[in-house]
């Protein structure tokens, strides 16, 4: 009975939000080919092999509507690249050690878990399995831990928006990640501007950034250490309905970082599939692709708090 409850929660989080957003933009035969004429021809760094990966795109709590857009997205940019091999995932044993070994890279696809507790692992176990919440609270970190030394090891991360919310109250996972989730303001049209015009995983945006509607996410915990690399940033300042007063004005949206051997992609944009139409943005979700796997090589060493402050 609680596991229905539970279930019945997770499709009332996400209902009304998905039903009115997700018929205005429905994945359609047209929509499909619009993203195939659009998407890059080609991937940045060419000759190289096929990669395996994971896109894991089971919410348990609020269902962002974009989740199925991104997987058609990210099955096109494999398609037309040549160097990728999309493998999509639901279930919670995808985190096993064996099977992470058989992927170059995992992306979080939005999965976004339950609040307050915000344990993606405690809520998959939780709705699929007959474990009492004293074992579930034993076995779900170790599908944690699997995550994180698989990225410590070598192993490729990549984070779709809500996917940062994924460990929300986990120190060792927001260190890997390089921050967790605080709120966001309402949803608004903002300028997303590149940190460095020059940077290899910018480059598409030619230095101009791009504007969008969205959620202006605003981070906590590891965030504040500036230990990644940032990529895109937003002006706090131009923003409406921020709720929390802040002593900075550069708020960063999209950063790459090194973790032991291996490297992680966050992006917050998007929230709404209208932002895939931009050629631009799927170039920046190639080019991340191949920096996760090892194949685009980049300055990703941290910018740290020292240096931050020293420029405020």
């Amino acid at each position: 009975m609680r596991r229905v409850i539970f279930l019945l929660i997770v499709l009332l989080a996400g209902a009304a939000n998905y039903g009115q957003e997700y018929s205005a933009y429905e994945i359609t035969e047209e929509w499909l080919s619009r993203m195939e004429r659009i998407a890059p021809s080609e991937p940045t760094i060419k000759n190289v092999s096929k990669k395996k990966i994971l896109v894991f795109s089971k919410a348990t709590g609020f269902y962002h509507w974009t989740i199925p857009h991104n997987i058609e997205m990210l099955k096109i940019l494999a398609k037309k690249s040549k160097v990728f091999e999309i493998h999509v995932g639901y279930d919670i044993d995808k985190f096993d050690k064996k099977n992470l070994r058989k992927y170059d890279a995992v992306i979080l696809n939005n999965p976004n878990p339950i609040g307050p507790k915000r344990d993606l692992f405690y809520d998959l176990l939780k709705a699929n399995s007959s474990m009492s919440d004293a074992q579930i609270a034993i076995e779900a970190p170790k599908y944690e831990m699997n995550l994180i030394d698989y990225v410590a090891k070598g192993g490729g991360l990549m984070l779709l928006h809500g996917a940062i919310v994924v460990q929300n109250n986990s120190a060792p996972f927001s260190a890997m990640t390089g921050g967790s989730f605080d709120y966001h303001p309402k949803q608004q049209r903002m300028h997303v501007q590149e940190v460095d015009s020059t940077h290899p995983m910018v480059r598409a945006f030619k230095g101009n950034g791009f504007s969008h509607v969205d959620e202006p996410y605003f981070f906590k915990n590891a965030y504040f250490n500036y230990n990644f690399r940032p990529l895109l940033f937003i002006e706090v300042d131009k923003l409406e309905d921020v709720k929390k007063e802040v002593n900075y004005n550069i708020n960063y949206v999209s950063w790459i970082k090194k973790y032991g051997k291996g490297r992680v992609f966050y992006s917050s944009p998007s929230h709404n599939a209208q932002s895939l139409d931009n050629p631009e943005l799927l170039q920046f979700f190639l080019d991340g692709m191949q920096y996760i796997v090892g194949d685009l090589k980049c300055d990703d060493s941290p910018i740290s708090k020292q240096k931050v402050q020293s420029s405020d």
